[in-house]
């Protein structure tokens, strides 16, 4: 059962209170209150936990300050989607709006490498207006012979590089939790010019001890990317582990399924899931095209694949995109092959910008009624 509270209260700890005493009432019933920030208004739910099914409704509806109360059956209490009308929320971290109406794409490197690379691609972001970026410092590989990542000991200076350059988000994959801390002290000691999204990768999906840390922690939001060979409904749950924890600020990532009909792509391209996550969930949506295709196909038509295919994720209603670029691919340490160039990273945006403005217009013109 969730109690949803009218939004903007003054003082929504009181409503609160108010809504845990009467739940004493219930044996074997606790509860967890959870504060979102949609676009034009912040609102509180308190989520009873428990066996909830004998628990009536009207005490909670009868106190001030409520809203609504919901019976959940779904599965994702706190991710959910629990009405069609519902509002999605989204979050806004480091002056920046992750939500189903903001596009933002996070065009960086797969692998920090030099800080000549670094800097390069960071300035052609700011050239362009962009605040976001990908830089990966802890890389899981496939095999333990390839590179790793450079860890902790480049966290100063890509810090100190995206302050310079007006980067205010930057989506880092992290392993373990120690990760975590490492971030937060290089963050911290270098005075914070810029802001961390903490990014699951596909081969951590259900490490859920990590999950659990990620949740646990308030400061950072969270990127999850979809696991590689798991179902949608596992990944999702995945992200209620990071919910349920106490931090619901995630972005869901579709990444591409492992498969052999993806061929000759990297992997199979599931972001026909875009629609069908936005439908379950209260969360933003993004799409990695690099990872999909993970090859520099260029189609007849002059467009790299990778271009068609972050169409796709966006037509779709994906707000987020997560991509490779850089500067001089062949000496890439991670995933060269498929990152783009940088002569394409400004057509690339604006290709991104268009077709965002199409899905926007017929949305706006009712082309499903």
């Amino acid at each position: 059962m969730i109690i949803v509270l009218e939004p903007d209260l003054d003082s929504p700890d009181a409503t609160v209170a108010a809504v845990e005493k009467v739940a004493e009432r219930y044996p074997g019933v606790s509860t967890k209150p959870y504060a979102f920030t949609g676009a034009s208004h912040s609102f509180t739910e308190v989520h009873l936990v428990g066996s909830t099914a004998t628990v009536p409704t009207t005490p909670f509806e009868d106190l001030g300050g409520v809203l609504r109360v919901v019976r959940v059956s779904a599965k994702y209490r706190v991710i959910g989607r629990h009405s069609p009308h519902e509002v999605a929320t989204g979050f806004e971290y480091e002056g920046v709006r992750f939500d189903d109406q903001t596009l933002n794409v996070m065009a960086g490197l797969c692998a920090v490498d030099t800080p000549e690379h670094v800097g390069q691609m960071m300035a052609a972001l700011a050239k362009l207006g962009i605040q976001t970026t990908r830089m990966g410092a802890y890389k899981p590989r496939t095999s333990p012979y390839d590179f790793q990542g450079l860890g902790a000991e480049c966290l100063p200076w890509v810090f100190e590089l995206a302050g310079e350059h007006g980067i205010r988000v930057i989506a880092m994959e992290v392993t373990d939790a120690r990760h975590v801390d490492e971030i937060t002290t290089a963050l911290d000691a270098a005075g914070s010019p810029t802001g961390v999204m903490l990014q699951v990768g596909t081969r951590n999906a259900q490490n859920f001890e990590l999950l659990k840390a990620i949740g646990q922690q308030g400061r950072f939001p969270v990127l999850f990317k979809r696991g590689m060979g798991i179902t949608l409904e596992e990944s999702l749950n995945a992200c209620e582990y990071v919910a349920s924890e106490g931090n619901p600020n995630i972005v869901f990532c579709l990444r591409g399924v492992k498969s052999h009909l993806g061929d000759p792509h990297r992997n199979l391209v599931d972001f026909a899931h875009v629609p069908v996550v936005l439908r379950q969930t209260r969360l933003a949506v993004c799409v990695d095209p690099s990872h999909s295709v993970g090859r520099p196909y260029v189609s007849p038509d002059g467009l790299p694949d990778v271009f068609h295919v972050t169409g796709q994720g966006i037509i779709a209603g994906a707000t987020v995109v997560l991509v490779d670029f850089h500067p001089n691919p062949e000496a890439a340490l991670c995933d060269g092959p498929q990152a783009l160039t940088m002569d394409r990273l400004e057509p690339f945006v604006t290709y991104c910008q268009r077709v965002r403005s199409c899905y926007e217009d017929v949305v706006a013109n009712g082309a499903s009624r």
